[in-house]
């Protein structure tokens, strides 16, 4: 246990120090911080460090075990209607438990108190219980996920078209904040389970039904924001002045100040994830004791992490980067904030807890073909590209509809052109590239920024995290149909020398012939 421990933290502080090394440079550089928030911001990161090292910890010992088994079982018993059922309510009790939508949550309502944060937080954990039915269905009846992705994002984009323009940048926020250290191991998990019980058909790939959960769970966020701005035709006006940083007086006495509603808000959180625990466990788990404890343990190592994470975002990550951010805004006209945008896109992929669950995963059941520093490598660079945009869209105001459509149009047609098992990976990558660090510290800058420069945050700022989760779904796209090509001329080139080989055994080459070549 303590070694486990001990490697995560190596991992989160491998993950988190860039960030603080980052911020700590643009402090002495470009835009200095308000007295004491350098130093709050780097407890902050400490106790972050800590925090989801223990929360990984709790989910390779509780979330993950328990998400294979449920899958697995699930499906086992036949039961089309107990499936259905079962994976809503999960998909519901495990959004509502996902500390990055309690943090998208907290900075839309903040900016715009109009919107309703439990209706908002309801209608995103529905949309991920939907979605989580429609991708269980996927696997259980073989359907096609190209096919499924082209349809939904045909019908969701005719939706945003419809609505508000402000609902439209908060909806893929949704999308790919649903996807955070929660939910990712939970749903690749259940995934997984699902997959290795589901009879395989010979012309697909092994590991093809592993993936493209997550994919298909970022969908019903996005469907149920614009569900709301669709049928309330509530027009966004944002407050900027609810969103001024206000200096601390005290440095630790901010953090000490945000543990007990935190815990608080943690507790609820997971208690319907503790609850349907001991209800499958009773109706068809059936684990010995030795197992409910490591789970009962694992979830408590949860609760911890999550709030200790809780805690370092909400008492430094979010006011820094907002602090940050308006610093940033009015240096050069905003125009330093897309060489900042790219710094950050390029270590942020990396401070996601998520993406080194998924990078592990691919690498597993691909049998290590799909390396882990090849996938981490190519996200890397299309985030680094994502958020240098995102940072344009707040300096220029440009609509996001001119970022999503031809992004989007191009992922939709690389499934036609991409191994179906990379298609999979890439909609995933999307979902689990917009975490914890996107949420709480790459869209508090922007808006910060979008604040400064007297523009519209809501239309400006919002959307940051939805170029960060559609950039991996152009590259690693790109880069299955390079490893498809490389894999086809191997395959081809093996096929020759056998025949080669097949044709000299039985003597119909002679001598001669081989030397003419």
């Amino acid at each position: 246990m303590l070694s486990d421990l001990v490697t995560k933290i190596k991992e989160s502080a491998v993950s988190v120090i860039p960030i603080l090394i980052i911020v700590t440079l643009m402090h002495y550089l470009l835009s200095p911080l308000p007295e004491g928030q350098l130093s709050r911001f780097i407890i902050a990161g400490l106790i972050i460090v800590v925090g989801l090292s223990i929360f990984l910890v709790g989910a390779d010992l509780g979330m993950v075990p328990f998400g294979q088994r449920i899958g697995a079982v699930l499906t086992h018993r036949r039961s089309i209607t107990l499936i259905l059922v079962s994976v809503f309510i999960i998909g519901f009790a495990i959004t509502i438990a996902e500390p990055d939508v309690q943090v998208l949550a907290k900075q839309v309502t903040d900016i715009d108190s109009s919107i309703n944060r439990t209706l908002l937080l309801t209608m995103i954990a529905v949309g991920v219980g939907l979605f989580l039915i429609v991708a269980m269905l996927r696997v259980v009846m073989q359907l096609s996920l190209p096919i499924l992705l082209v349809v939904f994002y045909l019908l969701l984009f005719g939706l945003c078209s419809l609505v508000d323009t402000g609902f439209v940048g908060i909806a893929f926020d949704s999308g790919g904040a649903t996807t955070g250290p929660i939910t990712v191991p939970f749903i690749i998990a259940m995934g997984i389970g699902v997959a290795s019980s589901v009879k395989r058909s010979k012309d697909k790939p092994a590991g093809d039904n592993n993936f493209g959960f997550v994919g298909l769970a970022s969908i019903g966020p996005i469907a149920a924001v614009v569900s709301i701005g669709f049928f309330s035709n509530v027009v966004i006006k944002p407050d900027n002045s609810q969103a001024v940083v206000e200096n601390a007086t005290g440095i630790l006495d901010t953090f000490v100040r945000e543990i007990p509603h935190v815990a608080v808000d943690i507790s609820i959180a997971l208690l319907p994830l503790v609850v349907i625990f001991f209800i499958s466990q009773y109706v068809f788990l059936h684990l010995p004791s030795v197992q409910i404890r490591r789970m009962l343990t694992g979830f408590f190592y949860t609760f911890i992490g999550l709030v200790l994470f809780m805690v370092g975002v909400a008492g430094g990550f979010t006011p820094v980067g907002r602090s940050l951010g308006i610093g940033l805004g009015v240096l050069a006209n905003g125009w330093a904030l897309i060489p900042v945008g790219l710094i950050l896109g390029a270590v942020v992929v990396c401070a996601e807890p998520a993406v080194w669950v998924l990078s592990t995963q691919v690498e597993d059941v691909s049998g290590g073909h799909i390396k882990r520093r090849v996938l981490l490598a190519a996200m890397s660079i299309s985030i680094s590209l994502a958020v240098a945009l995102g940072m344009l869209r707040v300096v220029t105001s440009i609509s996001i509809w001119w970022m999503l459509i031809p992004g989007y149009a191009v992922a939709l047609i690389l499934t036609r052109f991409t191994p179906p098992l990379f298609t999979a990976i890439a909609f995933d990558s999307g979902g689990v590239a917009s975490g914890p660090m996107s949420t709480t510290f790459v869209l508090s800058l922007a808006v910060g920024a979008s604040i400064s420069s007297g523009g519209n945050p809501i239309t400006d700022a919002f959307g940051m995290v939805a170029m960060i989760a559609m950039a991996p779904l152009i590259t690693i796209q790109l880069l299955g149909m390079v490893i498809g090509r490389m894999e086809k001329r191997h395959q081809e080139a093996r096929k020759t020398r056998i025949m080669v080989r097949e044709i000299h055994k039985n003597g119909l080459i002679t001598h001669k012939d081989r030397k003419k070549g």
